[in-house]
């Protein structure tokens, strides 16, 4: 209905261009909101206040000669002028069921499969292989993967990327105190437990021990030339950090694996192309002997150029060129139309001169859209980056352990009629989706503080608090003896509860739209929260299996039926499970 009304209003504009009211070299950007106050209608918009300056005219009076000029339509019951200016439009209630009853239809709940599908590259969660997985990975890992599922559901072509550190002098230090252990336990392959153990102990040897520095540098000159025997030692490394990766990743619910990794070392050979590339259009400078790039929209403190630093004086390459390599393959040989980073927002400088050179360099053309989504942090309650409780960093798994074991002692402690097993499950998805919840849920460009007490709240904008709404919409059909897809009959609106609850029902398809286009999770959390609310202010006053009209019980059921597979869909595109029972 955004959309339908928004097409009225270009109308309108047109009309009032051609009979000149309005300039004709107005290109007015004709944007529609959702009010707060109900009795503002179901639609404001300020375009009438935007227009009177250039058009030379009162506000008020521009806004009744838009309400005039709109098309004759069956989408709008009413348009009332508010205020300094603003218009309010009410949805004619025949439109809002006919919207309902197609999503009813439609397996995707009248999300729009868009017309033009893109191809849209995602880069997200980009673990380096040289430690497990900590908390630090999981804004990138989830916030990725839910913008990567909406759009999917768009119809869009998503291709995930998993930029995964895989090279650098790190890998020599680890591969110089692998032969040591290979020597002494003769085995190469690593237990995923001592990961940390080993990386550290092998960090202490590069820093403390005489020589172990030069042989971890001759070491990665060796593995970056192709020698075999550490080809072998590093790619022994690699896979055991993957299959911890890809356990983390199943556990929480995220579609990456194995083949969506497209690691640094995977840019290996193309890196001195790139040097030849930027040499070729005039934008390599030398300084201090290494391969610098400078330029004029970057400038430092004192307005002094800051250089992207693209080849090192002793020949090696940086963050940068493997950065410049990955967006020529994305979009030269995947074709992107669309390249989004998911990355922390500390690195905003970094990719502003990234996308920038990019384009500069010839990789991208003014038809593909680059994007970095960033991230806050995750904090503790001392607001300083969450940590364990012995103060090193956190492992995801062992965060994910800990939140598993809150939900059981949580669900235990409510006296539930399941059994063992039972509540060890719902314990899994429920821990795994409050972590997930409490993340996804807060504007991503922030930092937000991590509370156990907080996120396994069965009160206010939590996983339990959804999960529990879904599995009391299906408890009505389990007591029915009906399934979600049974109800027959068409939606009545017939008191104030059945709309709010249709008119938020509605508005699934426009945040959706949002969360795809802007990459912000949160909007649909804070929209399912309102939904859930909603649903319970319905439930609460209108009856439904006890309705003596069969045709408002079959509507309500509808209604309550819908609400579970908005629940559920929105759930899941945040990559969470629900329950039947809990």
């Amino acid at each position: 209905m955004r959309d339908q009304i928004e097409a009225l209003l270009a109308a309108a504009v047109s009309e009032l261009t051609a009979n000149g009211t309005l300039p004709a070299d107005l290109s007015p950007r004709i944007q529609l909101d959702r009010p707060r106050d109900k009795s503002h209608g179901d639609f404001a918009c300020n375009l009438a206040m935007m227009l009177a300056k250039p058009a030379k005219q009162n506000p008020r009076a521009l806004a009744e000669a838009i309400i005039a000029a709109l098309p004759v339509n069956t989408v709008i019951a009413k348009a009332e002028i508010a205020g300094p200016g603003f218009i309010n439009f009410t949805v004619d209630s025949h439109q809002l069921i006919a919207q309902l009853e197609n999503a009813w239809q439609d397996e995707h709940l009248g999300v729009a499969v868009a017309t033009k599908p893109q191809t849209v590259v995602i880069d997200y969660s980009s673990p380096n292989l040289a430690k497990e997985m900590h908390v630090g990975h999981l804004r990138s890992t989830i916030i990725g993967d839910a913008v990567a599922r909406t759009l999917r559901l768009q119809g869009h072509q998503v291709i995930a990327q998993n930029h995964v550190g895989d090279w650098g002098t790190q890998f020599g230090m680890l591969l110089a105190h692998m032969e040591d252990e290979m020597r002494d336990q003769n085995s190469a392959r690593l237990q995923l437990s001592d990961l940390e153990t080993f990386y550290k102990a092998a960090k202490k040897r590069f820093d403390e021990e005489e020589g172990f520095a030069d042989r971890a540098r001759t070491l990665v000159v060796k593995l970056q030339s192709g020698d075999s025997h550490c080809q072998q030692l590093w790619q022994e490394f690699i896979d055991t950090s993957l299959e911890h990766c890809q356990e983390v990743y199943d556990r929480l619910g995220v579609g990456l694996t194995r083949s969506d990794v497209m690691a640094e070392s995977a840019y290996n050979d193309d890196l001195p192309q790139i040097i030849e590339d930027l040499r070729a259009k005039g934008l390599l400078v030398e300084d201090q002997g290494a391969q610098c790039v400078f330029l004029d929209e970057f400038k430092g403190k004192e307005d002094e150029p800051l250089p992207i630093i693209v080849q090192k004086k002793d020949g090696g390459f940086l963050y940068a060129t493997t950065d410049l390599a990955a967006v020529r393959y994305r979009t030269q040989e995947l074709k992107a139309d669309r390249v989004i980073y998911v990355v922390d927002a500390r690195q905003s400088l970094h990719f502003d001169q990234i996308f920038t050179l990019s384009a500069k360099a010839g990789y991208v053309s003014n038809q593909v859209r680059m994007e970095h989504l960033g991230f806050g942090m995750v904090l503790g309650k001392d607001g300083r980056p969450y940590k364990s409780r012995d103060g090193g960093v956190t492992k995801l798994a062992d965060l994910l352990n800990e939140a598993e074991r809150r939900a059981l002692e949580l669900i235990a402690g409510k006296g539930s009629d399941l059994t063992a097993s039972e509540q060890a499950d719902v314990a899994r998805v429920v821990g795994i989706a409050s972590v997930k919840y409490a993340d996804l849920s807060k504007n991503r460009t922030s930092d937000y503080m991590f509370d156990w007490d907080t996120m396994l709240s069965f009160e206010g904008n939590t996983a339990p608090y959804l999960l529990y709404a879904c599995t009391r919409v299906k408890s009505l059909f389990q007591k029915a003896q009906l399934s979600l897809r049974d109800v027959q009959g068409e939606i009545q609106l017939a008191t104030e509860q059945d709309e709010a609850l249709a008119n938020k029902l509605a508005r699934f398809p426009e945040v959706v739209a949002t969360v795809g286009n802007k990459g912000m999770p949160h909007f649909l959390c804070g929209y399912m929260f309102e939904l859930a609310g909603a649903f319970s202010s319905f439930y609460e006053a209108c009856p439904i299996l006890n309705s003596e009209d069969e045709a408002l019980r079959n509507s309500r059921l509808k209604l309550a039926a819908l609400t579970a597979r908005t629940l559920e869909t929105g759930l899941g595109l945040l990559g969470i499970e629900t329950l039947e029972r809990m």
